[in-house]
């Protein structure tokens, strides 16, 4: 643990600017004496108390609740107090100011601080210090952050979940089953001579096999979560004046992007978040794409023009958009031969273009193409079709209940746990199994597991081997 852990710390606890209330809080050690200076009075453990907060001077800098949680029963391990007063930012800053300078101050009853050290904690430490005392794990930890971040009611439910520990509890069930095929397998390496053939008489193939199921589920569940957290980026392409900013006012509801008969209107990125069925999509309204020598296009529309290249080329899906009412025209059918191209040089192979045909209500009998989807951004013709389309492109899998938020650190570490149990399935299956390459594999994907709680202690796996079999036999 680094230095700074140990120092106590201090910080208002809720958002900048005016609210009814505000709160400071203080997280240390032995806040005994810090509590008497600014409350007056000890404070019962976990009991509310209305108290005048006082200031050097003894006067009241306001009249609020103080709240006294004392080790190891608080959200950080250590000692907290809480300062509960009205939510005006200068009303905060004197507190916060007052819990420092009282620190500081020497204490008639030891000649010494009241609380050496304190001073104001770095963003998000109180949560670091009860991830730091095993009050959280990791995955909880950051919980805490997606359950602020969320940016719709699913992704803020399935965020509460992770942090209460249901996504921590099925990666716990996954490592202590790891945990356990790892002691078979360490007991038939360290005992040879027992001649005890542990790994057939504990069906290991039956419990790996078990294990990479399991694993799988709880793959598909964090590939859920993770989309409910961050959603996919979806970039509206196209010639100018094919409905792109009708498009993106359409499907966020409002009126975001200007829409006027003139090519060039957009000449910037205009983005949304809006969310279907809880899931956030990042939809990207673009410029018109057009050669730069055509008549019109000055320098600012240039620009525009790269800009939108450069989304398309980070974006997680691209609905290409066609004009129906051109469609037979050769210099648009040319022109959109060109941005055909352009998409297949700057997009990537696993990265899905959707042919939307746009203005389908003006198009009269014109034939629309058979690959793609029809609508009209104008009269909302086929948008519920789109919003189905890109929730399939986003792999979602339609149900929220009991899901959990995840982020795609947690994904990639469970992939890598499946590669590892892949390498180690080999092992077991092979003619003559490699034991030592079996062990490590295992290892390995433990401390992937691990990678997402924040967990690795190497006595865990020694403590189940001396727990769980008789050694001295």
């Amino acid at each position: 643990m680094l230095a700074r852990h140990q120092d106590p710390i201090a910080a208002i606890a809720t958002a900048p600017g005016r609210g009814a209330v505000g709160i400071v809080r203080v997280s240390g050690r032995g806040l005994g004496a810090l509590v008497q200076a600014l409350c007056g009075r000890d404070l019962k453990p976990r009991e509310a108390t209305y108290l005048p907060f006082r200031d050097a001077d003894g006067s009241a800098i306001d009249h609020g609740l103080a709240l006294y949680f004392p080790a190891p029963h608080s959200f950080t391990g250590e000692d907290v107090l809480e300062l509960q007063a009205h939510g005006g930012p200068v009303v905060l800053q004197l507190l916060l100011a007052r819990c420092l300078a009282a620190a500081a101050e020497t204490d008639p009853t030891r000649s010494a601080p009241r609380l050496p050290g304190l001073r104001v904690a770095q963003p998000g430490e109180f949560s670091e210090r009860a991830f730091l005392n095993d009050k959280i794990d990791l995955a909880q930890a950051e919980a805490i952050a997606d359950l602020i971040d969320a940016s719709t009611e699913a992704a803020a439910r399935s965020a509460s979940r992770s942090l209460s520990g249901a996504f921590s509890a099925e990666i716990h069930g996954l490592r202590d089953a790891l945990i356990h095929l790892r002691m078979l397998v360490e007991a038939t390496l360290d005992f040879p001579e027992e001649e005890i053939d542990f790994l057939r008489q504990a069906d290991a193939q039956g419990q790996l096999d078990r294990l990479q199921a399991t694993l799988g589920a709880v793959l598909g569940h964090a590939r859920q979560g993770a989309l409910l957290r961050e959603g996919i980026k979806v970039v509206i392409a196209g010639q100018p004046n094919a409905g792109k900013s009708s498009l993106l006012n359409a499907l966020a509801g409002a009126e975001l992007a200007i829409v006027t008969p003139i090519a060039g209107t957009t000449r910037d990125v205009v983005q949304q978040t809006i969310q279907i069925d809880g899931v956030p999509l990042h939809v990207v309204d673009t410029a018109g794409l057009r050669e730069s020598h055509l008549p019109g296009v000055d320098a600012v529309e240039q620009i525009g023009i790269e800009r939108a290249w450069g989304q398309i080329e980070s974006a997680d899906a691209v609905l290409f958009l066609h004009d129906l009412t051109r469609l037979i025209a050769p210099d648009y059918r040319a022109e959109d031969d060109r941005i055909t191209l352009g998409l297949a040089e700057k997009v990537a192979k696993n990265v899905p273009v959707v042919h939307v045909w746009n203005k389908c209500d003006a198009a009269g009998a014109a034939p629309a193409p058979a690959d793609g989807l029809v609508l009209s951004a104008k009269a909302g013709t086929g948008l519920e079709a789109l919003r189905r389309r890109l929730l399939e492109l986003a792999g979602w899998q339609g149900a929220t209940e009991g899901l959990y938020i995840a982020r795609e650190r947690h994904v990639q570490a469970l992939r890598r746990v499946r590669a590892h149990l892949d390498q180690a399935q080999a092992q077991l299956s092979a003619r003559v199994p490699l034991l030592d390459l079996l062990a490590e594999e295992l290892r390995l994907a433990q401390n992937a597991l691990n990678d997402i709680t924040g967990e690795f202690t190497p006595d865990d796996l020694l403590g189940v081997i001396f727990s769980r079999f008789c050694i001295g036999k």
